[in-house]
């Protein structure tokens, strides 16, 4: 399914406001205000400010199956690990391209759409970072410029870390045309930036990156202090900025600094992590924004939900008689994965235990014929909204988490292990007994084998939440999906010797093409590098 018309580049981004209207519905106004207009209307502001998090679960093209905003792209990075298997065919699992590692190179459409979308939400920060002028805007404009920079420092983050061209033992960093893109990240558009300029903006280094997403940090800090309402934690707040710069830290392996920010964000945070009711409840569980730092919300006026096939419970929900659960897209943690968990970490009773386990009859599912119907290691993790399976306008207004205080916690105890190996094993113990597993014990002793242990536990802990591509890419771990009694799909069965070429995401082509400066400077394509696993 290779694209041919392309709608939009980076390079066209920065041009009026309604030429993106046709690609995210309901997200941007048709008639655009100037600066001036802006800063004479707080309603026009909070008018642009509100299409961020709209931006997060608006639907970008109906005819793909995986274009539902933030959610699909977390999806996206999840699939490519070995920690979420989707039991289906290529009928119904619109994921394929990611999971198998197949064409997921410059001219196809996925690779346009991972671009696109998270240039769309660039745009819609930029919009209201160039309409405000903090010398003469209201308090509350300039609370809604700290929630831009914000969210702008979160997305250009997510970007850097999945296009940054990282050394693997299948791919080389020299491309095919003899450049070196070892480091190089994605160009930076920033707000008002004239079309020429935009139409040669080259990839950015990791550390002008870094530079960047921190100089953002800065400016959210300056202005989200005035900030009265969070909208139900829609928008990100002062612990948010603490986490984005725990996240910024560990990319940047300034392991001092990450430990420093997420223990700040926990402070700053004020909330606990959640409980066992919490995580197993079959009416709230995982589908409560107030249980996190800061979340996307469904409401049942989202074309999203209106859809029925393109959001977050559709596709994460197996317990439900609508979206892809019910035509068998099923969504399930990786068997190598499940069996590492204790037992006795109540965590394991979020996905389906397979039978003959001790564990069979803990497990809470919403109704006792999901029991029976849904797969072993199905997971029962996100529940639909008021646990509501029938009707999916209201099982479908239902949130999930765009950060967790659990994280930062996991975080910190990884960057203290980096540092000191015994502090950071006795911060998970610490964790673990406390929030998830009594009888928790870190067996590990040495530093490396500690820190794989904190980030397994942190696999564990945001399972399905499009964090755990981060710290395989980072700390060059290998995936490994083919093995006896895997529960992938055959074709799927990719395993790796360290970090996978497929993290090193590919600039589409049209963008190559509407920014030539980016000519010979893009990834190696690592489509079809790998062979799945056969058993011999």
């Amino acid at each position: 399914m290779k694209s041919f018309n392309i709608k939009y580049s980076i390079g066209l981004l920065i041009l009026s406001t309604p030429l993106l209207c046709g690609c995210i519905r309901e997200v941007f106004p048709s008639d655009v205000a100037t600066t001036t207009q802006l800063a004479q209307s707080p309603d026009a502001t909070e008018f642009l400010v509100s299409a961020i998090p709209t931006t997060a679960k608006s639907i970008y093209n109906d005819h793909v199956s995986y274009s539902w905003g933030l959610g699909g792209i977390m999806h996206i990075r999840d699939v490519m690990t070995e920690d979420l298997a989707t039991l289906s065919n290529r009928n119904w699992d619109w994921f394929w391209w990611w999971s198998e590692c197949t064409d997921i190179g410059a001219p196809w459409m996925c690779t346009q759409y991972v671009w696109e979308w998270n240039y769309q939400y660039v745009q819609a920060t930029n919009n209201v970072i160039n309409g405000v002028n903090p010398d003469v805007a209201t308090d509350m404009q300039k609370a809604y410029l700290g929630v831009a920079y914000a969210n702008r420092a979160m997305i250009y983050l997510d970007m850097a870390r999945m296009y940054e061209f990282l050394p693997n033992k299948v791919t080389n960093g020299r491309n095919e045309a003899g450049i070196d893109v070892t480091n190089l990240t994605v160009p930076i558009v920033k707000a008002g930036m004239k079309q020429d300029d935009a139409r040669q903006n080259p990839r950015a280094t990791r550390e002008e990156m870094a530079k960047f997403i921190a100089s953002d940090l800065d400016e959210a800090a300056k202005y989200l202090p005035l900030l009265t309402d969070t909208r139900n934690k829609t928008f990100p707040d002062m612990a948010c900025i603490e986490g984005l710069r725990a996240r910024l830290a560990m990319w940047l392996e300034d392991y001092v600094a990450a430990e420093k920010h997420a223990r700040l964000a926990i402070n700053a945070a004020r909330i606990n992590p959640m409980t066992k009711d919490d995580c197993l409840n079959v009416a709230n569980g995982f589908n409560r924004i107030e249980k996190w730092m800061w979340g996307v919300q469904y409401t049942d006026q989202d074309d999203a939900v209106r859809d029925e096939w393109l959001n977050w419970t559709s596709w994460m929900c197996n317990e439900t008689q609508y979206g892809y659960a019910r035509k068998g897209a099923f969504q399930l943690i990786g068997k190598r994965v499940y069996d590492r968990i204790a037992n006795t970490d109540f965590r394991k009773l979020q996905w389906k235990a397979p039978d003959g386990s001790p564990l069979a009859d803990q497990v809470p599912f919403l109704k006792p014929a999901y029991k029976q119907s849904l797969p072993a290691y199905a997971s029962l993790k996100f529940r639909p909204n008021q646990g509501n399976d029938e009707a999916f306008k209201v099982g479908e207004a239902s949130a999930f988490p765009i950060m967790r205080v659990e994280e930062m916690y996991f975080i910190e105890a990884e960057a203290a292990a980096h540092q000191d190996p015994a502090r950071g094993k006795q911060l998970v113990e610490n964790f673990m007994k406390q929030h998830r597993d009594p009888s928790y014990v870190c067996n590990a002793t040495a530093k490396d084998a500690i820190v794989e242990e904190i980030v397994f536990q942190k696999r564990i802990e945001l399972w399905g939440e499009g964090q755990t591509f981060f710290d395989v890419k980072r700390l060059n771990y290998s995936v490994t999906r083919g093995y006896e009694g895997t529960n992938f799909e055959p074709t799927e069965r990719l395993n790796t010797d360290g970090r996978p070429a497929w993290m090193n995401f590919v600039i589409v082509d049209q963008e190559v093409m509407s920014n030539p400066i980016l000519n010979d400077h893009n990834n190696p394509d690592p489509s079809g590098l790998y062979k799945p696993w056969t058993g011999h």
